[in-house]
């Protein structure tokens, strides 16, 4: 029998939960995390706001534990280097369903920063709207535009295709595309991020990208905060080089820029992008499995490889 500490209660818990419970493992629910910690856990189930650094996995004076199953595709809240030195597994919950999920958001995202969905939505719901106008709420086709996907990863493609599907020019760069991320962005009308966060990417939107982008172009970011620089992303729209932006994720998450919170041309949404119940449970899942796999002495599917 082992221990596992479940940080926060996950969709679907008590369904999730029973191949652990078969198991014979005892499961004990949220908590200070270093205080648990100290108590002797094999398992760690964690969200990504919880911060596993050198500091919380010293808690573990006993390095009795082995895996550590991260509720989240990435993992950047978790020191991966840290673990592995304590001879910690690290498994995070990749899933198709969550890559569509999120493809499926930034297109809602994309479509509503070019028809103006959510002041038109506002203008009627505060019974403003008195009679159809011509001239008010013009959006913009996207047929013909061009969609810069930065990361060409599982989701970044997944986006490029329904791009194709609206008949837009799409734009891909990574670091093995050999294009120019300067090139995209001075291509693209809408800019869409799906990298994930490392030291390379932190910033990559920064002063000098913001400046590289098409004027009037469109900024969304369905990926990590921290890949966009706030400062300059308000500078680039209170001076109208780009039309607007749609983040689901912000810079100091919780908390937005507070000029952003004023923009009528920023959406902001609260990190929602994968949430659909298709999504969460599929991320349960693989959570639970690699949890059963590394307490069994056996490679967890998802494994977390460090540098």
């Amino acid at each position: 029998m082992a221990r596992i500490f479940v940080t926060k209660k996950i969709p679907f818990w008590e369904e999730l939960k029973k191949p652990l419970v078969e198991a014979g493992h005892e499961l004990t629910m949220e908590g200070d995390l270093k205080q648990e910690l100290e108590k002797g856990y094999d398992g760690l189930l964690c969200l990504l706001t919880n911060k596993i650094d050198e500091e919380v996995l010293a808690a573990d004076k006993n390095k009795r534990l082995k895996i550590i199953a991260n509720y989240a595709v990435g993992f950047d809240n978790v020191n991966v280097e840290a673990a592995k030195a304590r001879n910690i597994m690290v498994t995070n919950t990749p899933c198709d369903e969550v890559n569509e999920s999120v493809a499926e958001f930034t297109w809602t995202l994309i479509l509503a920063l070019s028809n103006q969905l959510l002041p038109a939505a506002d203008f009627a719901k505060n019974a403003a709207y008195k009679g159809w106008r011509p001239d008010v709420f013009l959006g913009q086709l996207l047929k013909g535009k061009t969609l810069g996907i930065i990361g060409a990863g599982r989701i970044g493609s997944l986006v490029a295709s329904k791009g194709v599907a609206f008949q837009m020019n799409v734009l891909m760069y990574s670091r093995s595309s050999g294009t120019k991320l300067e090139d995209v962005l001075g291509q693209s009308d809408y800019v869409s991020l799906h990298v994930p966060l490392t030291p390379e990417t932190t910033h990559l939107m920064n002063e000098t990208t913001f400046r590289q982008m098409k004027q009037g172009s469109y900024l969304v970011n369905t990926a990590r905060g921290k890949i966009v620089d706030e400062v300059a992303l308000v500078y680039a729209l209170k001076t109208g080089k780009i039309a607007g932006a749609a983040l689901d994720v912000w810079e100091n998450e919780p908390d937005p820029r507070p000029e952003l919170l004023e923009m009528e041309n920023v959406i902001l949404t609260p990190h929602i992008a994968s949430a659909t119940f298709e999504a969460r449970r599929a991320m349960g899942e693989a959570a639970v499995k690699n949890l059963v796999e590394g307490l069994a002495g056996r490679v967890p599917p998802n494994l977390v490889k460090s540098s």
